[in-house]
């Protein structure tokens, strides 16, 4: 087995789910990491540990509460929004500085089990416009690593990585398909029924990003 070990940000959807498999195709003992932290569509946590158990490896599972909300996936309040996505607007299902918290625990997880790698499925081009998706984050905040980790002290520190962040979600989703990614056992709706509901911004990208993978 490869002595390279990677922790995998997992939400069950087909980014993470791309990104789990393309980890693996790189060689890396991968590691899963899936939250629950109290999102209306919970029905992704299933979906990460489909995913995860097709794939075979093993997923962490990591509860944590939010309760000042300040997101429609947090508060069942707040509706989500069904009109597409909107260039230069953050939508209301931005939860805030949700990928900071992540990524800081994947740090930890990653420092604790000597994994050198964080690979995340963010995307910056076929998104809802998420701040804390975009390559200038992930640059600031692998400064941010380097400086405040032993293992980035001592120089042989925890690196984020991206591969998906400039790729459509049709390129994405060709990938995937290379892969062998199961995309059927991902999940991708805010609303979190029985069924996907066709119309929030998530499963619209996703709709999008199939139709133009099939060449549709």
């Amino acid at each position: 087995m490869t002595s390279k070990k990677a922790i995998v940000l997992l939400s069950g959807g087909l980014d993470s789910a791309t990104t789990l498999y393309y980890a693996k195709a790189k060689g890396y003992d991968v590691r899963a990491l899936v939250f629950d932290y109290g999102q209306r569509h919970k029905k992704e946590i299933l979906a990460a540990r489909a995913v995860a158990k097709a794939a075979g490896v093993p997923l962490e599972t990591v509860r944590i509460a939010m309760p000042w909300k300040g997101s429609a996936l947090l508060d069942q309040k707040i509706k989500v929004p069904v009109s597409g996505v909107k260039k230069g607007v953050i939508p209301s299902t931005y939860v805030p500085a949700r990928n900071i918290i992540f990524v800081s625990f994947a740090a930890s997880f990653a420092e604790a089990v000597g994994a050198r790698v964080i690979f995340i499925g963010a995307n910056a081009l076929d998104y809802s416009g998420y701040p804390d998706c975009r390559p200038e984050f992930f640059r600031a905040f692998q400064k941010t690593l380097d400086a405040g980790l032993k293992a980035g002290v001592e120089h042989h520190g925890v690196r984020i990585e991206t591969p998906l962040i400039r790729m459509s979600k049709a390129e994405i989703i060709r990938l995937g398909f290379k892969l062998g990614v199961p995309y059927e056992k991902t999940w991708s709706c805010y609303q979190g029924g029985k069924s996907p509901c066709g119309v929030c911004d998530s499963c619209r990208l996703r709709d999008k990003g199939f139709k133009e993978a099939n060449g549709r």
